[in-house]
C-alpha cells in the first residue's frame, strides 16, 4: 500500500451516536486517510461485532445473554446492524463529495469473529472448524459487496479495507476461552490461519490492512497472506518484535503506528508522541526519508470509550505528529 506522506488516520470506532458528526470528524480531522466511523454507543449492531455480522451472505445472528449467537434468520439485530451501517454510509458519502484519497473502511477479520460469536450450541465458532470456514466465506462475500457498494458512493477514493483482528494472537496461542470459561480452545493451526486470511484479502481486490491492539502480532504471519498494512498498538511491541517490524517495513508494508491514547489524557507535544518510532526506526537502521512515508500514525486504538471533544482532538494530534515524521526524521 502506497501512504501519502504524513498520513493519519483513525481506528475505527468513535464516541456518541451521531452519525453525521462522525462522518464531519473521520473526514476532517484525519490527514490522507479518511475512514467509515463505528458508533458502539448506538448499541448492539453498532459494535465492531455487531456491524461485521451485519455484512455476513446468508448467514445471521442475534443477540443473546451470553452475547452474539448465530441463527437460522434475520431478526431485529441483523436488521438493526444493516440499517445503521447504511446511516453511516449516507453520512460518510455526504461529507466525501469530490473526495479523492484514501478511504478506509473496518470490519472484523474470520478468526476475531469466530472467537467472538457462538453456534447454537453456545460454544464459540472457533470450535468448529466447518463453522469457521463458512464463516470465512460469508464474510468474504459479504465485504465484497459492501465495497463495491463503498466505491460507488465514493467513486473517486481510493477505498482500503481494515480487518480488525484483535483476537489472532489468542486463538494462534489457544487462549480463547470456552463457554464454561474452565478450558480454552485448541490452538488453531497457523496454515490454516493464514490460508483463511489469505482468501479474504485476494478477494477484497483492494489494499488490506489488518489491525490488532493486543501483543504479538504475527507480522510476518500477515505478510505472507497479503496483508499490505500492518496496524498494532506502539506501546505493546518488544524486542522480539523489531526484526518483524524492520522486515516489514523493508518489504514496502504500510506500518499504521498506533501512539495516542484511546482514552482522554493529556496529548503531549505530537513530535514525542512518535519519538518511540522514530527511535526504532534509527535503530534498526531503516531509510530516514522513508519514514514519513511508510508509516501512519494512529490512535493506540479505537475512540468509542473518549469524549467526543477528545477524540477529534486526537486525530488531529495524529496529523501534526505524522506530519513530524516528515518534517524531522531523525
Amino acid at each position: 500500500m502506497h501512504l501519502p506522506e504524513a498520513t493519519a488516520t483513525g481506528v475505527g470506532s468513535l464516541p456518541g451516536g451521531d452519525a453525521r458528526e462522525a462522518a464531519r470528524v473521520a473526514t476532517e480531522a484525519t490527514q490522507g486517510m479518511a475512514f467509515l466511523p463505528e458508533l458502539p454507543a448506538r448499541g448492539p449492531g453498532a459494535d465492531m461485532i455487531g456491524r461485521s455480522l451485519g455484512l455476513l451472505a446468508e448467514m445471521y445472528a442475534r443477540v443473546e445473554p451470553s452475547g452474539w449467537r448465530f441463527g437460522d434468520r434475520p431478526g431485529r439485530d441483523s436488521k438493526r446492524a444493516r440499517s445503521w451501517l447504511g446511516e453511516d454510509l449516507d453520512a460518510l458519502e455526504e461529507f466525501t463529495q469530490g473526495y479523492q484519497g484514501l478511504l478506509k473502511v473496518q470490519a472484523v477479520g474470520p478468526w476475531t469473529l469466530a472467537a467472538s460469536v457462538e453456534t447454537r450450541h453456545g460454544e464459540a465458532a472457533l470450535r468448529d472448524p466447518g463453522a469457521c470456514r463458512d464463516l470465512a466465506a460469508s464474510l468474504t462475500e459479504g465485504l465484497t459487496d459492501h465495497l463495491a457498494d463503498v466505491r460507488r458512493r465514493v467513486p473517486g477514493a481510493q477505498v482500503a479495507l481494515q480487518l480488525d483482528e484483535p483476537s489472532l494472537a489468542e486463538v494462534l496461542r489457544g487462549q480463547i476461552r470456552t463457554a464454561s470459561g474452565y478450558r480454552t480452545y485448541r490452538s488453531v493451526d497457523r496454515v490454516v490461519v493464514e490460508s483463511a486470511l489469505r482468501e479474504l484479502i485476494a478477494a477484497a481486490d483492494v489494499p488490506v490492512t489488518v489491525h490488532s491492539c493486543a501483543a504479538d502480532v504475527p507480522f510476518a504471519l500477515l505478510r505472507r497472506a497479503g496483508a499490505a498494512g500492518i496496524s498494532f498498538d506502539m506501546d505493546l511491541l518488544t524486542e522480539r518484535d523489531w526484526d518483524e517490524f524492520g522486515e516489514a517495513a523493508e518489504a514496502g508494508t504500510a506500518l499504521f503506528a498506533g501512539v495516542v491514547p484511546g482514552k482522554d489524557a493529556p496529548l503531549s507535544d505530537p513530535a514525542g508522541s512518535v519519538s518511540g518510532v522514530r527511535a526504532l526506526w534509527r535503530r534498526l537502521g531503516l531509510a530516514p526519508g522513508a519514514l514519513g512515508s511508510s508509516v501512519a500514525v494512529t490512535p493506540s486504538c479505537g475512540l468509542a470509550g473518549a469524549s467526543p471533544a477528545y477524540a477529534r482532538a486526537a486525530l488531529v494530534h495524529c496529523a501534526k505528529a505524522a506530519r513530524s515524521l516528515v518534517d524531522n526524521p531523525e
